[in-house]
């Protein structure tokens, strides 16, 4: 499954479903771990788990060892997951067992996918895993409810999961060999979260590209900074393609202008009022979001090679007809790249921050009013108290991009000694984003007001004029002093969308 897909699932209603080729080998090797495990010991079928895996468990008690680790792990804290980022974990997990690797029976599967279509979302807390032996904690949340036990939430309500399940007639499943451990024991959770992440961040950088054509038609920049010519030499991926996409919108632009047009010819002025070269948060874009593309690209590679891995603990092979006891459930991959993400994303904020500043900062850009007050100076203050909010929230940015793939804390009687802290990664990646979009709502609202302020909505690329639009939809342009914080909050939704 790669990404497109996964984003249909989670942003477009389409239906997950597994193949019969699929189907086949999930039952194939529930089948050949039943017999493979008569008579040997095996982690996590008739042993205990983790340090406890020195203990050997009687055949009697193999049922209950499974609900067992389902239930005493169901420890998570803090506010649940919302929604599109449980989905996204179960679509994970459902795709590490969809390669009939796991020696889970078919019904996990099924009830995995009904969850999934009919909308049922687990409640899952947000703290809880250390990244190792997977998701443990915030999977057995998942698990407890696939087994009809805790809460869920259905149109919007949380509801017994038994309840839920009786009303769309579905069955919990019962554990036959090893469903307890293998829901347990995964990357699911900082997959899923990370697989949302993307998505938004891929977003936010598109309306970064498009915001940073638009301060510079705004000022009247020389188009040279877009020039391949330029761009390429280089060497970087990421630069020439956003200053292709700058290009390309402004295409239809009547602000830009043209160097050979305006400079290239001889000039009496001592001093230039226009600026010969603008200041970096305008004119470096290629080379500040281009990094960042290249980023969310290597990212977008991780997460597609997590999602469709097998990164349970143990491995049920058929081919070499034997069990694996390994790692494959370690979080390091997702933990480094959400740490990367979410710095990509913090450097995009504060590019943001710095182009709203200059708009907002008359001295310096000497074009347009203090805070884009388009009422008396003095007595209005435009977006004076805005760019307070945008400030303190990219700051909060900067702070939580400190990487969290380093601080690993030994625990579980120091069997898991070294571990990724991936879900955490994830969730401060998933808080940086949330405040970009924040940022990037407010800035909108400024080039909005900065485009009045001068009266060139007509001379606007397609692009520029399709943001003007649509955040004049959300708040026309005001000169009097009004509480703005639900307009930045509308703008905020109709950015996310």
């Amino acid at each position: 499954m790669n990404f497109e897909q996964v984003e249909k699932i989670l942003f477009g209603g389409a239906p997950l479903a597994f193949t019969p080729e699929e189907r086949h080998a999930v039952e194939a090797s529930h089948e050949f771990l039943k017999t493979f495990a008569q008579d040997k010991v095996i982690y996590g079928i008739n042993t205990g788990f983790g340090p406890m895996a020195q203990y050997r468990v009687p055949d009697p008690d193999l049922q209950a060892l499974q609900y067992n680790i389902i239930r005493s792990h169901s420890t998570g804290a803090g506010e649940p997951f919302e929604p599109i980022y449980v989905k996204a974990a179960m679509v994970s997990r459902f795709m590490t067992f969809a390669k009939g690797m796991s020696g889970v029976h078919i019904d996990v599967l099924e009830l995995l996918e009904a969850f999934i279509n009919h909308g049922v979302t687990p409640f899952i807390p947000q703290h809880g895993s250390v990244g190792a032996s997977g998701d443990l904690v915030q999977l057995a949340h998942l698990a407890l409810t696939l087994i009809g036990e805790g809460k869920v939430q259905y149109h919007g309500e949380w509801r017994p999961t038994a309840e839920v399940m009786r009303e769309l007639g579905l069955q919990p499943i019962q554990p036959h060999i090893r469903e307890g451990l293998a829901l347990t024991n995964g990357t699911a959770m900082m997959t899923g979260v990370g697989l949302v992440n993307l998505h938004h961040a891929f977003t936010l950088l598109s309306l970064a590209t498009r915001a940073s054509l638009m301060v510079n038609e705004i000022v009247a920049s020389y188009d040279d900074f877009l020039a391949p010519q330029l761009n390429d030499l280089k060497n970087h991926a990421g630069q020439s393609d956003i200053a292709r996409q700058m290009s390309e919108l402004a295409h239809s632009s009547h602000c830009l202008l043209k160097r050979e047009v305006e400079m290239y010819h001889p000039h009496e002025e001592a001093v230039f009022k226009h600026k010969v070269q603008p200041f970096y948060s305008l004119r470096c874009t290629p080379q500040i979001l281009g990094p960042i593309l290249d980023t969310l690209r290597y990212t977008r590679q991780i997460l597609e090679e997590e999602l469709n891995a097998v990164d349970d603990n143990p491995i049920v092979d058929l081919h070499t007809q034997t069990v694996y006891h390994g790692g494959n459930f370690h979080g390091d991959y997702v933990s480094f790249e959400m740490d990367k993400l979410k710095i990509a994303v913090t450097k995009l904020t504060m590019l943001m921050e710095r182009q709203f500043n200059y708009l907002c900062h008359d001295k310096i850009n000497e074009l347009l009013p203090p805070f884009l007050n388009l009422g008396r100076l003095g007595l209005n203050y435009g977006v004076q108290a805005m760019q307070f909010t945008a400030t303190s929230t990219t700051a909060e940015c900067q702070t939580l991009s400190n990487p969290m793939y380093v601080h690993s804390i030994p625990n579980n009687n120091d069997n898991q000694d070294v571990v990724s802290m991936g879900t955490n990664s994830a969730i401060l990646a998933k808080r940086v984003i949330d405040n970009a979009f924040q940022v990037m709502a407010i800035h909108f609202i400024g080039l909005a007001q900065a485009v009045d302020c001068l009266k060139i909505a007509d001379q606007l690329s397609e692009s520029s004029r399709k943001i003007y639009d649509a955040v004049r939809s959300v708040l026309p342009a005001f000169v009097d002093d009004t509480p703005k914080y639900e307009e930045i909050a509308a703008m905020i939704e109709q950015l996310r969308g």
